[in-house]
């Protein structure tokens, strides 16, 4: 299923050709909600179906965060229902911090009081934009795939929120390698909900041309006490990751994982 990039009005694209690096971002916004501590989960549950004043400012504030950044993927956006106030929240923090692009890929609604979704916004033109259903005993788990440039040039970005099973995310997991197997610049950014050296994680490796993380990756869950390694920007070998570090809390209850990647010449003049 193809999916429309969109763009507001009176936006100009970044100059893909002379860039080298790119500064990535990717976060599980947990449709504009803010958790602080366990107990929220249950004090608070009833914000994941009604809408609140606080979601609107916590999507400022994280909007703020996203100055300096060229792509940025989002997991758990609202699509537009009444937990958002029936706003799409992707296009709503595209416009607030000034990306030209946008897109997403609602992947699980319940009547009118949930729309989750996956987002991307971007300051590069996309060349093409697709929605992949994951497979799970229960559907609702997509993947956003982006491409950038064409032919064997192209950089492949894959946005990604698996599942909490080890065993369906092992299926979700061996469904993107197969997506991607031919690949040569490929990201795979989102909550995979699994460490990078996890079980789940190395047949990916071993059949793409991603690579696990030289560095431990910052640990982004839970977001007030962080302990858990579960968001990821994956790259290939040949894009090299320079820096990779968590962003403050400033919605969720997942770091924002941002990343600095340097392109190969041959790619940064056809991104």
């Amino acid at each position: 299923m193809s999916a429309t990039a969109r763009s507001h009005a009176g936006a100009s694209a970044a100059d893909a050709e002379s860039i080298s690096r790119l500064n990535l971002l990717s976060c599980n916004i947990l449709a504009g909600g803010s958790v602080r501590r366990y107990r929220d989960y249950v004090t608070q549950s009833w914000e994941q179906v009604l809408p609140t004043s606080t979601k609107r400012s916590n999507l400022d504030r994280f909007a703020r965060l996203l100055a300096d950044f060229d792509l940025v993927g989002l997991q758990e956006a609202d699509a537009g229902s009444l937990r958002s106030g029936f706003v799409n929240q992707t296009q709503y923090l595209a416009e607030a911090a000034g990306f030209p692009y946008w897109s997403h890929q609602p992947n699980r609604k319940l009547a009118r009081f949930v729309a989750s979704s996956n987002g991307l916004l971007t300051r590069l033109a996309p060349a093409e934009v697709l929605d992949y259903p994951l497979p799970g005993r229960i559907p609702g788990r997509g993947a956003l795939w982006v491409r950038f440039g064409d032919g064997e040039r192209a950089l492949i970005v894959i946005i990604a929120h698996l599942s909490l099973g080890p065993l369906a995310r092992k299926r979700q997991l061996g469904f993107l390698a197969e997506l991607i197997a031919a690949r040569p610049h490929v990201v795979l950014m989102g909550d995979l909900n699994c460490t990078a050296h996890s079980s789940e994680l190395r047949p990916l490796f071993r059949h793409t041309s991603l690579r696990p993380p030289h560095d431990a990756a910052p640990a982004t869950f839970p977001s007030w006490r962080p302990r858990r390694a579960i968001d990821h920007i994956l790259v290939s070998a040949d894009l090299a990751v320079e820096r990779l570090w968590t962003l403050p809390h400033a919605v969720s209850d997942h770091l924002p994982l941002a990343a600095r990647v340097r392109l190969p010449m041959a790619l940064a003049r056809h991104a």
